[in-house]
């Protein structure tokens, strides 16, 4: 079965095309997702964050992803060292995950599909891109956040140019309709 790694920015809308994908019944593993949920199950993950980072890092309800956030997103090292710490729990949960699909291939998003080599494990890759201003905007409705905010995490990713060296296929996500054509093209071409 072939691994076909999607990717893009914050805000270049890679869940929207995720989305397009599953709405195909193609198998879709949210990378982040999973993430998420492995920080607040796994003790192991737990127990590392709050050394690393202090008691704040977890609240009743879970992990404090604000304050996190303010952490990692303005010192590069420590995002470094947060990210290995989930990275390889996520790995190992995506290779369980991948053996009870049954489809020509799946869509493995990850928000860091490049950064950390993931990309390496997939078959074809799939960028998502979109203009920065759209970007911003997107986040900022979706989330809340600050164009500071949005920035900053922004100055953490590598950039898009970075990216398409490395991505099989792009798709410009500014119009939806023409996104959707985009995707049922790769889909004709990968089932």
């Amino acid at each position: 079965m072939k691994v076909i790694g999607l990717t893009g920015g914050i805000g270049s809308g890679k869940s929207t095309v995720a989305g397009m994908f599953s709405e195909l019944g193609i198998p879709v593993y949210i990378a982040d997702t999973e993430a998420r949920a492995l920080t607040n199950r796994s003790k192991i993950i737990r127990r590392k964050l709050t050394q690393l980072l202090g008691p704040e890092t977890y609240k009743e309800d879970g992990l404090d992803r604000k304050y996190v956030a303010d952490i990692v997103f303005n010192d590069p090292e420590v995002l470094q060292q947060v990210n290995a710490i989930i990275h390889p729990k996520v790995a190992s949960h995506f290779k369980r995950w991948l053996k009870r699909q049954h489809a020509p291939y799946v869509i493995k998003e990850a928000a860091i599909l490049f950064e950390n080599g993931g990309y390496k494990q997939c078959d074809k890759t799939i960028l998502v891109v979109a203009p920065k201003a759209t970007r911003i905007k997107r986040v900022m409705e979706r989330d809340g956040s600050s164009r500071k905010e949005i920035e900053s995490r922004m100055n953490n990713q590598w950039t898009d140019s970075e990216k398409s060296k490395l991505a099989d296929i792009i798709i410009e996500n500014i119009d939806l309709k023409t996104t959707q054509n985009q995707v049922m093209s790769i889909h004709r071409k990968l089932s």
